[in-house]
């Protein structure tokens, strides 16, 4: 390595965003093979949790790319799958928290311009948002729901507020998510519902194709800096006052489309439906969708 490579290396160390494990293991964290444009992602000797070793400022930068009035509005190309996801995930809520007709509150943390909170509105709850990005927030409210513009923290809900909080595809974005992971744990009911919806950093499309995964790129998906896998969630979930109701993983991937060209991704695309099922029975799916229950008083 040359000496302006080194001087390089040790800037981007001193700037790291995560140094620790966000679990809050007393643990080292030792590079892995996992190699990115930020460097080797890092992994928690104890829990295995998956860090980046992006800057603060190039996290910052990322996160740029959900200030914008559509969010993560589905397309529609993906909205019909959006619709069955969201329609599976209200059904279970429902069930989990033994929802009457009309009456459960929802909270969607991260909800950007609403997606969710316009599918479980029409499902039976009632429903309210909070949302960072200014222009996310703006347009959820802008077809009448109810978001606060800011961090959870800010909100000051009071105590016992809501039947259910959902947290999807924002834990990965978390340097430190156990004080969010606790505020959540405040405004639940008792035997309230929380669920988490992450990529899954010990599955096997981790193993198999590791940085070929767009998952763990910012570039691909802005903010993307800590990838959890069940034990880890679950050790944190514990420290944060919750038990574990369910954990569910599905899907595998072993190719990303525009790298592998059609022909090979079309096979590999059979192979990874082939592996989709036993993934699932084996908890090894890359979405992770995981269901915490707050213990009654």
């Amino acid at each position: 390595m040359s000496s302006d490579e080194t001087v390089h290396g040790e800037a981007v160390a001193a700037n790291r965003l995560i140094e620790r494990c966000p679990v809050g293991c007393q643990s080292d964290l030792v590079e892995t093979s996992i190699v990115l444009p930020e460097g080797p992602l890092r992994r928690c000797s104890l829990c295995w949790q998956l860090v980046s070793q992006i800057t603060a400022q190039d996290f910052a930068a990322s996160m740029q790319e959900f200030n914008t009035p559509r969010g993560t509005l589905p397309t529609q190309r993906t909205q019909r799958r959006h619709d069955v996801r969201a329609a599976r995930l209200c059904k279970t809520l429902s069930a989990l928290i033994r929802a009457k007709s009309g009456g459960a509150r929802l909270l969607d943390i991260g909800c950007s311009s609403g997606a969710l909170l316009g599918s479980a509105k029409r499902h039976g709850f009632e429903v309210e948002g909070v949302e960072p990005a200014a222009q996310a927030a703006e347009h959820a409210r802008s077809t009448g729901l109810t978001v606060f513009h800011g961090y959870l923290q800010d909100a000051c809900y009071p105590a016992a507020s809501f039947d259910a909080v959902t947290l999807m595809e924002v834990i990965e974005h978390l340097p430190d998510p156990q004080a969010l992971l606790k505020e959540a744990w405040r405004i639940l009911k008792p035997n309230g519902v929380l669920v988490v919806g992450t990529g899954n950093g010990a599955s096997w499309t981790v193993r198999l194709v590791g940085a070929g995964w767009g998952y763990l790129h910012v570039a691909q998906h802005g903010g993307h800096i800590s990838f959890f896998n069940p034990d880890s969630l679950r050790s944190l979930a514990t420290q944060c006052g919750f038990s574990v109701e369910r954990i569910e993983t599905r899907r595998v991937s072993l190719a990303d489309k525009q790298q592998a060209g059609r022909a090979v991704y079309g096979v590999l695309k059979v192979v990874a439906e082939l592996m989709a099922l036993p993934a699932r029975w084996c908890g090894k799916g890359h979405d992770m969708l995981v269901f915490l229950r707050k213990a009654p008083a």
